[in-house]
């Protein structure tokens, strides 16, 4: 898959025609949909408040227990998750912070949250027509007319997953230059929409968290699906973004961060999907320090 990208990082290629000294300024005049609001933002920091971690199995499912307190939701619901193998994911999240808690960085807890406390108060219908919605404006739908090096970059990366897709779901997609973006058939949503409806409402905030992140239906779905890895379905979200470092160069810590940050939160929600799906009970684990 790669082979093609690491030719095009041979010096010799252009971007596109844009103002001298503007290397911030966007390859395409696109903009992707805002995602509704769906996680809390979670506090930045607090103290490490706990000593020992440990998972217990009540009526409702699993809950997680710090000392002898049990986890509660920000609406003070009790923290119960419908798998054993999500509540050692996030029982490990919380028993891997250190002096001070950086809930930034917990992602499944979040999301956990999201699903018991509904903030949004969406239904299952309506969770599966907002992940649909990216196809409108799919990141490795919209294609550039140039330069060529870029044309070819997408042509070779992005075409092969929207064929996997098509075969895969026996649906239409295609791509296009137009600003508009491709015309999605009616049929391709009515078939992607009965896909996703096989999933329980948990997995769906994951699979929506992770389209939000990749600004892609089609590539959530190669990863959920796992045709893809979390580092391949990232690299491909950012095929422009990387292409122009490759020719304006990297600010010293800002990409590198954004892109540890991406693939931090799409690994994140991908685990949660997976883990939500999850039917096979795991060993009971007691996680202590």
């Amino acid at each position: 898959m790669w082979r093609t990208w690491l030719r095009l990082r041979e010096p010799g290629f252009r971007l596109l025609n844009r103002p001298a000294g503007d290397p911030a300024a966007s390859v395409r005049p696109r903009s992707a949909p805002q995602p509704p609001a769906r996680a809390y933002v979670p506090p930045t920091e607090r103290k490490r408040f706990y000593q020992n971690v440990s998972i217990t199995q009540g009526e409702g499912g699993f809950e997680i227990n710090l000392d002898h307190r049990k986890l509660k939701t920000p609406q003070a619901k009790l923290f119960t998750v419908p798998s054993e193998a999500l509540a050692i994911a996030v029982a490990t999240e919380w028993d891997s912070q250190q002096d001070t808690i950086k809930f930034y960085t917990m992602h499944l807890t979040t999301l956990c949250n999201t699903s018991l406390d509904n903030p949004t108060q969406r239904n299952k219908d309506q969770l599966i027509r907002a992940a649909v919605k990216f196809l409108d404006t799919d990141t490795i739908c919209y294609r550039v007319e140039e330069p060529e090096t870029l044309v070819e970059l997408q042509k070779n990366e992005w075409d092969p997953i929207i064929e996997w897709a098509e075969k895969r779901y026996g649906v239409e997609i295609g791509s296009s230059t137009s600003i508009m973006g491709p015309s999605i058939p009616a049929k391709t949503r009515e078939m992607l929409i009965n896909h996703l409806a096989s999933y329980n409402m948990w997995a769906l905030q994951g699979i929506e968290f992770v389209v939000a992140q990749l600004k892609s239906m089609v590539l959530t779905l190669g990863l959920i699906d796992l045709h893809l890895t979390v580092e391949q379905a990232v690299l491909l979200s950012r095929l422009e973004e990387e292409y122009q470092i490759q020719k304006w160069g990297n600010i010293e810590w800002a990409h590198d961060y954004e892109l540890q940050e991406l693939r931090a939160r799409t690994a994140a929600g991908t685990l949660f999907v997976h883990l939500c799906s999850e039917s096979a009970t795991v060993k009971h684990k007691l996680l202590k320090e």
